[in-house]
């Protein structure tokens, strides 16, 4: 029986031909699904640590509370093998806060610190079961206690309070984004604290791959000042509507891989971060080496999310040969001020949206009303002053986008950086994007360029550019110019070239450029033929703008 099981793990990128096996099944575990089994697993746990080993959980329904990994141990969840959160909070002791040691959280389902050589593999099922967990969220987020601020009710909602049972399927497929007036305020409620499904901190060399997970109660898979760790092969899924359900969250760790992940969440889907001040300050320890590849990301708030707790740095990130389909946002980069932390080196391509609401939001005022992106010129918008430079202002710098297609978004993108603290080397190639509504719009930012882009907007302007330092943009088109406006708008703007462009027939005017400050434009081999007047340049401008 041993050597049979041991065959079944053949697939794994570690060999397990020659490990002890320690089958759950020997240590007492009901596997009814109803029946808690953690002592059992745990017991498991404990034997196949000590022969750096395998815990199989052969097939069967698993209902567990919180478990805790050991190192040099490979649990392996065999196809048929599901593994199911308990619902009841008393199962999940508190566990030491990484980030604020003196304080404690809730530990997660599977649960590990400071082990090393983990690897979790199968065809199996790990659920957690997150429906009774959302419902007092919502519940207590209807509550006259909870802090006044923006948010949405979902069809979630209506059914948490008609559906008192943990039949997740229920929710499949609630894909769309509605508001509900159902579970009535309650005073003097709580939300309890939610448990993550999997959180390891402190760890080396982890291995995930092949499984499913779904239904996290709160955020899915969170590895923490961790590195050398690879997620392969996972489907991971949450309802659209359930609350905080990131997919993955990475907290400051380096050296990490996920490839070949089917995602569908609730909400951010794979999330990179370092922590927010005064802790990440102090700790300074950056999210480093990250690869996304071969990836297919569905609904949530966002694809790739950076933050917005930022303040340990974000460096060396890749994306590529992805699919978003359906999420809020492509690339959800966010950050404000007093996180601090630099980041450095984001490196997209070969990316293909469809039905993104926006494509690209990178911006330094998350949880502020200043965030809100307008195409309208700055001036008319949220009048923003330059702060004092210090500890907490953010940096970002040298991200590149590249061979990157979004159809059937609703607003083009924005690149909102601070007056004191403008984003900086941002360069997108070879850039096609369809939008319901408004442009690209870059305000506060410097060195950036647009190569071979084309953005096609169903109103107004299609690239607005407001205080940018440096902007570069060679083979940019429109194929829906709208009268009355002009392609490209800029306003205080310094150090700009304009190069081998051309304007689309039907174009009224194809560049507007004003503003007090503006500095040095420059405009060379540009086809403009079609357009009704090729420039218009505000008075104030007019000695900055040359044609050659």
């Amino acid at each position: 029986m041993k050597t049979m099981i041991a065959s079944l793990l053949a697939f794994s990128s570690v060999a397990f031909a020659a490990a002890t096996v320690c089958d759950v099944r020997d240590y007492g575990p009901s596997g009814n699904g109803s029946t808690k089994d953690t002592q059992a697993i745990q017991k498991a746990i404990e034997a196949c640590a000590q022969k750096a080993g395998v815990v199989y959980f052969s097939p069967g329904n698993y209902l567990t509370g919180a478990i805790t990994l050991r190192s040099n141990i490979t649990l392996h969840i065999e196809a048929g093998a599901t593994l199911l959160g308990s619902p009841d909070a008393a199962d999940y002791p508190m566990v030491p806060n990484p980030w604020r040691p003196e304080t404690t959280t809730i530990s997660a389902l599977i649960y590990g610190d400071g082990v090393k050589n983990v690897t979790l593999t199968g065809l199996g099922t790990i659920d957690g079961q997150g429906l009774s967990w959302w419902k007092r969220a919502f519940i207590w987020r209807r509550s006259p206690e909870y802090e006044s601020r923006e948010r949405h009710y979902t069809p979630l909602v209506e059914m948490c309070s008609s559906t008192p049972s943990m039949n997740t399927a229920l929710f499949y497929p609630p894909r769309q984004l509605e508001r509900s007036a159902a579970a009535a305020p309650q005073a003097g409620v709580r939300e309890s604290p939610r448990p993550r499904l999997f959180t390891c901190v402190r760890c080396t060399n982890l291995l995930m791959e092949g499984l499913t997970v779904r239904n996290s109660p709160n955020w899915t898979i969170n590895p923490v000042f961790s590195e050398q760790i690879v997620f392969r092969g996972l489907t991971i899924d949450a309802p659209i509507d359930s609350p905080n359900t990131d997919l993955f969250d990475l907290e400051s760790c380096r050296n990490v891989l996920i490839s070949d992940c089917t995602m569908d969440g609730g909400d951010d889907l794979v999330t990179i971060k370092s922590g927010t001040e005064p802790a990440g300050l102090r700790i300074n320890r950056p999210c480093e080496n990250i690869t996304v590849t071969n990836c297919t990301m569905l609904h949530g708030h966002g694809g790739i999310v950076f933050g917005s707790e930022t303040s340990g740095g974000i460096r060396n990130v890749t994306v590529s040969n992805c699919v978003f389909r359906g999420t809020d946002r492509g690339f959800r980069l966010k950050s404000q001020r007093g996180r601090g932390g630099v980041v450095d080196g984001l490196v997209a391509s070969n990316i293909v949206m469809e039905d993104v609401y926006e494509p690209f939001a990178i911006y330094f005022y998350y949880s502020s009303s200043t965030r809100t992106a307008t195409c309208r010129p700055i001036q008319s918008v949220n009048g923003d002053s330059a702060q004092p430079v210090g500890e907490g202002t953010p940096v970002w710098r040298n991200f590149s986008f590249d061979n990157i297609l979004a159809k059937g978004a609703i607003t083009a993108g924005f690149i909102l950086g601070l007056p004191e603290s403008p984003m900086s080397g941002m360069t997108f190639s070879n850039v096609r994007i369809w939008a319901k509504d408004e442009c690209f719009l870059c305000r506060y930012a410097k060195d950036v360029a647009f190569h071979n882009v084309q953005i096609n907007t169903g109103t107004g302007s299609t690239l607005v550019g407001q205080n940018v330092d440096g902007l570069e943009v060679d083979g940019f088109r429109t194929t829906a110019p709208h009268p009355g406006v002009p392609v490209i708008d800029l306003s205080n703007i310094t150090d700009v070239f304009l190069r081998g462009s051309w304007a689309a027939p039907g174009t009224d005017s194809f560049l507007n450029v004003s503003g007090d400050s503006t500095r040095n434009v420059v405009l060379n081999g540009n086809d403009l033929r079609y357009a009704k007047q090729a420039v218009n340049v505000a008075r104030e401008a007019a000695k900055e703008v040359r044609v050659q």
